[in-house]
Parts: C-alpha cells; structure tokens; sequence
C-alpha cells in the first residue's frame, strides 16, 4: 500500500468549506504564535527554560512550536502580567 501524499491545490480549486477550514487553521495558528512570542517578550529570562531567542525560533514551527512553548518553555507559576 502507498503512502498518502499531500496533494497541493490552487486556492481557486478549494471548495467554499475547504478554504473556510484553511482560513480557521490559519488564524489558530497564527493567534498561537502571536499570543507565545508575547509572553515571551514580556517574560524575564530567567523564568524561560533555555534561551528566548531559541524559543521565538520554535514558535515559528506551525502549531507545534507555540504549543511546546507554552507546555515546556515557561516556568510555571512566576510571571504576572500587572
């Protein structure tokens, strides 16, 4: 059995439902990263676990990074926002 391969199609082939989906998954993904590279900047480096620029470099992988970040790059507990 062959492995599925993604097909890429033009956005004017997507049916109205498929480019509703891409649009919703695309404003996830980026709201994700924005609301993780904020924390970011507004949290001191010493409550992140590694370097800040390493974690804004995997914010920027798709949904995993901003999701990592805030699973595994915060220290819990510390940061206030007042």
């Amino acid at each position: 059995m062959r492995p599925r391969r993604w097909r890429s199609e033009r956005w004017d082939a997507l049916s109205p439902g498929k480019k509703v989906l891409v649009m919703l998954l695309t404003s996830l993904q980026v709201s994700l990263a924005v609301s993780a590279w904020a924390d970011l900047a507004r949290r001191p480096a010493r409550e992140i676990h590694g370097r800040k620029g390493v974690w804004a470099a995997i914010i920027a992988i798709d949904f995993l990074g901003p999701l990592l970040y805030f699973r595994r790059g915060r220290q819990k507990g510390r940061h206030r926002t007042s």
